[in-house]
């Protein structure tokens, strides 16, 4: 049987980080802690590990418009670059470096829609 991608977080970014995480743990009670990394970025928490559902990340905007990027668990990101491309998406922020936690690239669909793919690789850098 082959192993389907499958959608594993979520991103929302916010003008105000601080004012969205108010929001989103006093609306739903999310657990969210700033992450250690290089840059500045929030891991929400929203249910326990065993539950159905996905946990997400928070950022500072940096687009002219407010987002929600759902992002997809792939084999390789390189791999799904071309597959994006040659089916009509476009790759609008390319193959990065998540240190520690792997590759990742954004690409909008055919329709306008954004989403995040992502390969794991701890020994990414």
């Amino acid at each position: 049987m082959i192993e389907l991608p499958r959608v594993v977080h979520f991103e929302i970014d916010a003008k105000k980080p601080e004012r969205a995480i108010k929001f989103y743990e006093k609306v739903f009670g999310w657990k969210i802690e700033k992450w250690k990394g290089p840059i500045d970025y929030w891991l929400i928490t929203t249910g326990k590990e065993k539950e159905p559902g996905i946990d997400g990340g928070l950022a500072k905007r940096t687009e002219a418009e407010p987002s929600t990027v759902n992002t997809i668990d792939v084999p390789s990101v390189n791999e799904y670059v071309k597959k994006v491309e040659s089916n009509g998406g476009s790759i609008i922020r390319p193959k990065t470096a998540v240190p520690g936690v792997g590759w990742m690239a954004y690409f909008k669909d055919p329709e306008g829609n954004i989403w995040g793919i992502m390969e794991n690789d701890k020994s990414a850098r």
